[in-house]
């Protein structure tokens, strides 16, 4: 499909000019009637917009359509390698950008539901932010022992990790979940000697569904289940999503039998949904936790989520940042933040210029510069 048919421009708003930032922020109401605006009508330069659309499209991810097939490519050097949940067939490259709320750029499929990887991390940050706002975590850096009583946090080593620390990679929690022990994604070195909680950065998938399991434990219910209720649903999200764990990681809820979900696809599972559905999650935090006049998420648990940690600073609470040091995210706008996975599966939040940007199957390589593609596009519209 080529650019003229994918980025579809409403030409009955080429004529209408608006300085950048004028526009109030919009909602778009449940359902498909997501209201569209021109790019010049909200500030942009439309031909660098259809050029970073152009860009995304021609850097497609080198994945096969057999996502399954993928992961055991990646996997085939980890100690623990077996995928242990659901998996799914990838759609093509797609994405969307928002301005003030409104759709500016739309192409591929962005309705259909995929897997998203880690970008299940950063609506486990959010399921976090939730129980912080209800005090069922009232203090981050209280150890998640005092709350969670299942013997994940026991052990002399594991006693001292906080929901902080869980919530920015630097738990070094030691144990097994799911059969998989946390030695099977020690990244950093299989065979390196742990340090102590709170001292060390590693991206550890089962460090994160530690984090997963103990925040079923503390809401009780099950987070999928928490989700819809308070994130989708007021946020008009489609019913099509949906949040896996493994085909053996279930508990016993007060009797019932429940799904502890995972952070990522790493060994299947995970967050799938569609394009539009992380545009409006993405929107929810552009907004900081507000839609449409409703208090979701509180503004404290934003600006906690999006604090660099100090021996990690291009990440915050299961988001990136941007950093010097960030393998991606470099000499991006500073104040915007990342839910990243692998495959190319991003949502771009920057509250600089009021923009979501969603895309999926775009190369990770080139995901910074598509966003520094974007950026420039609201700037130079604004120094017409």
């Amino acid at each position: 499909m080529g650019l003229a048919r994918s980025l579809w421009i409403p030409l009955s708003f080429i004529a209408v000019a608006l300085p950048a930032g004028a526009e109030p922020p919009y909602f778009p109401p449940a359902g498909d009637g997501w209201a569209t605006r021109a790019p010049q009508a909200l500030g942009f330069d439309a031909e660098k917009l259809a050029a970073a659309v152009k860009f995304a499209q021609a850097n497609e991810v080198n994945w096969p359509v057999d996502v399954r097939a993928q992961i055991e490519k990646d996997t085939a050097q980890e100690p623990y390698p077996e995928i242990i949940g659901p998996v799914k067939p990838r759609g093509g490259q797609n994405g969307i950008i928002l301005r003030h709320g409104y759709i500016v750029a739309e192409w591929g499929d962005t309705k259909r539901v995929d897997v998203t990887f880690s970008v299940a991390k950063s609506y486990l940050s959010t399921m976090a932010g939730l129980a912080f706002d209800r005090g069922l975590v009232p203090d981050v850096n209280e150890p998640v022992g005092v709350r969670v009583k299942d013997g994940g946090f026991d052990s002399p080593h594991n006693a001292p990790i906080t929901w902080h620390m869980l919530l920015t990679h630097t738990s070094e929690w030691e144990g097994v979940l799911w059969d998989k022990p946390d030695v099977a994604d020690r990244r950093r070195g299989y065979h390196r000697t742990l340090q102590q909680p709170g001292t060390f950065w590693e991206y550890n998938d089962v460090r994160v569904n530690r984090l997963a399991l103990s925040l079923l434990r503390v809401w009780q219910r099950p987070l999928p289940e928490v989700l819809k209720e308070l994130v989708m649903d007021p946020i008009g999200a489609s019913s099509d999503w949906a949040w896996y764990g493994y085909f053996n990681s279930y508990i016993d809820l007060n009797g019932r039998r429940v799904q502890s979900v995972s952070g990522g696809t790493h060994w299947g599972g995970g967050m799938w949904a569609s394009t539009r559905d992380h545009a409006r999650f993405g929107y929810l935090w552009l907004r900081r936790g507000e839609w449409a006049g409703k208090r979701i998420l509180s503004e404290r648990w934003v600006d906690m989520a999006t604090k660099p940690v100090d021996i990690a600073p291009f990440y915050g609470y299961l988001f990136w940042l941007p950093a010097d040091s960030s393998p991606v995210f470099r000499d991006v706008p500073p104040r915007s933040y990342f839910a990243l996975g692998s495959g190319g599966n991003m949502i771009y939040v920057d509250p600089d210029r009021d923009i979501v940007a969603v895309v999926r199957w775009l190369d990770i390589p080139k995901l910074g510069e598509f966003v520094k593609l974007v950026a420039a596009a609201v700037d130079a519209g604004s120094r017409r």
